[in-house]
């Protein structure tokens, strides 16, 4: 039983047997490039986007500029793949949370309380972000709001949920309580910037605002 358990399928070999095989060139590109990522991700981190110059970048990869700008060309692209990047795990994290069991409000709370969790510790990136959505380019901005709608995703079919099991109304807005209830959710970073709260005051806030974003959408059945 354990051997036929470990044993690969014939489709699994045969996966494996057509999966492209990276030589070493292209491997050490890959190596390079996450290095650089991270560098990056950790100085956007710890200093927010102005602060954190290529140089510094390329000293925390312990590599030459050069090295960086072969893999990004300039600090802007290597921001938006930090970012790109980072969402995609928060929407994992927010995701599993929402997954929960309770009510509507209860899975939505869930999911945002995570998020916050998800990402406190990196609050200049997150301010930074914020800042630079009011000053970057059209094309800059399109391509955040295509990154960001997974995470938008998570609190839609949240609500989505509610309205299929009775707990909103059927006529709700879906789409623009989501959009409320994720401008909340940003807005609420300011407090954590400017007055030190915490994942659970942020949480807490949060529960407020969704109260009062969905009690003309709870169903009254």
């Amino acid at each position: 039983m354990r051997d036929i358990a470990l044993s690969p399928s014939p489709s699994e070999s045969q996966s494996e047997a057509e999966a492209p095989r990276l030589n070493r060139r292209q491997a050490a590109k890959v190596r390079t490039r996450q290095k650089v990522l991270d560098a990056a991700r950790q100085l956007f981190a710890e200093r927010g986007y102005e602060p954190a110059t290529i140089r510094d970048i390329a000293k925390g990869a312990g590599m030459s500029t050069g090295a960086v700008f072969a893999n990004f060309q300039d600090k802007a692209e290597l921001f938006e793949a930090v970012l790109a990047t980072d969402l995609v795990r928060l929407t994992d994290t927010m995701k599993t949370a929402a997954a929960a069991e309770g009510s509507t409000r209860d899975r939505l709370l869930s999911a945002l309380g995570a998020g916050y969790h998800g990402s406190l510790e990196q609050l200049p990136l997150v301010q930074a972000v914020i800042a630079r959505s009011w000053f970057q380019p059209v094309a800059a901005e399109m391509r955040t709001r295509d990154a960001i709608k997974p995470l938008l995703s998570v609190v839609t079919d949240t609500l989505q949920a509610g309205v299929r099991e009775g707990e909103l109304r059927q006529d709700a807005d879906v789409r623009l309580l989501s959009e409320l209830i994720y401008d909340a959710f940003l807005s609420n970073y300011r407090r954590a910037a400017y007055d030190g709260w915490s994942t659970t005051q942020l949480t807490e806030r949060m529960a407020q605002q969704v109260d009062v974003i969905l009690a003309g959408a709870i169903s009254r059945q």
